[in-house]
């Protein structure tokens, strides 16, 4: 016989297939038809037991589809796989990672929306003052312990970017790339770039005109992070990445020429500035006169 299961919370199926969809109580109420007042009944009351037609409607309104079934051992074939009588594959939604929490009245957040909690100025939005040197008692408006936004676009990146910090992997790519050159990359599952790391090695002996026993040394070429993707830790993870690299080809020091805001990145990665101001020269290539 198939093992006993509890009964389905209904209010926490709908509260993360609303996540999913990104829909608030009165939209998903407007899209399906059903009163917003039975709509938070059912997601507030977990003894609540609506229709199922009711249940049909705004699970269908929200994108999921609503399927019934029973499982029995029978159905399984010999090898162990599900037989044609089983239900198949069926997507679970994660639950609203907030789910649990309460503001101060005692009421649930949003469930579509994303509750974190505020440790700095910057982590709420309210905060248009946050960039300002002002002391907490002097703060002009009472910072809440967990915020979310309530713009739909600030929502969808930032959930864009911590999937992406989920998933991203790294590797070294040596197809194509001429000896002495180094190249990594940050890729997205589907194969997507959203980092790459160039350098290439020298000899110490040509740049310092004397013996040094073939002595070599990196010199960096760029960093790149794709632009929605920055400040995640892809572009220092690359640099972690090289000098791994570099431990095991026995090459000690790196060098690298950065702008300001380069050089902000590459200082509180552990690179120190060195003495010497190096000029900017350009040669530009003109046509040839019609004559």
């Amino acid at each position: 016989m198939a093992e006993p299961t509890g009964p389905i919370e209904v209010g926490a199926a709908l509260r993360a297939l609303r996540r999913q969809a990104d829909l608030s109580q009165r939209e998903l109420a407007r899209r399906s038809g059903v009163p917003k007042s039975t709509l938070a009944r059912i997601e507030a009351d977990p003894a609540a037991d609506p229709k199922l037609r009711t249940v049909e409607r705004l699970v269908r309104a929200a994108g999921g589809e609503l399927a019934v079934g029973v499982r029995t051992a029978d159905q399984r074939s010999t090898d162990g796989e599900p037989g044609d009588g089983e239900l198949g594959a069926v997507t679970v939604l994660p639950f609203v990672p907030h789910d649990g929490r309460r503001d101060e009245g005692g009421r649930r957040y949003p469930a579509h929306l994303d509750v974190r909690e505020v440790r700095t100025l910057k982590d709420w939005p309210g905060a248009w003052w946050g960039h300002w040197y002002v002391p907490p008692e002097q703060w002009p408006a009472r910072v809440p312990e967990r915020t979310y936004d309530l713009h739909r676009g600030r929502r969808d990146e930032r959930r864009v970017r911590e999937r992406a910090r989920a998933v991203v992997s790294f590797r070294r790519v040596t197809e194509g790339v001429p000896d002495g050159c180094w190249r990594f990359v940050a890729q997205l599952p589907g194969g997507e770039l959203v980092g790459e790391l160039r350098a290439h090695e020298r000899s110490e002996d040509l740049l310092l005109g004397e013996d040094l026993g073939d002595r070599r040394e990196m010199v960096l070429d760029g960093v790149l992070v794709a632009p929605q993707l920055r400040f995640l830790g892809i572009g220092r993870r690359l640099l972690q990445l090289l000098g791994e690299g570099m431990d095991g080809a026995g090459i000690q020091t790196v060098r690298v020429v950065a702008d300001i805001g380069g050089a902000g990145f590459l200082i509180a990665c552990g690179y120190q500035v060195e003495a010497g101001r190096p000029t900017a020269l350009r040669f530009d290539r003109r046509p040839a006169s019609g004559g």
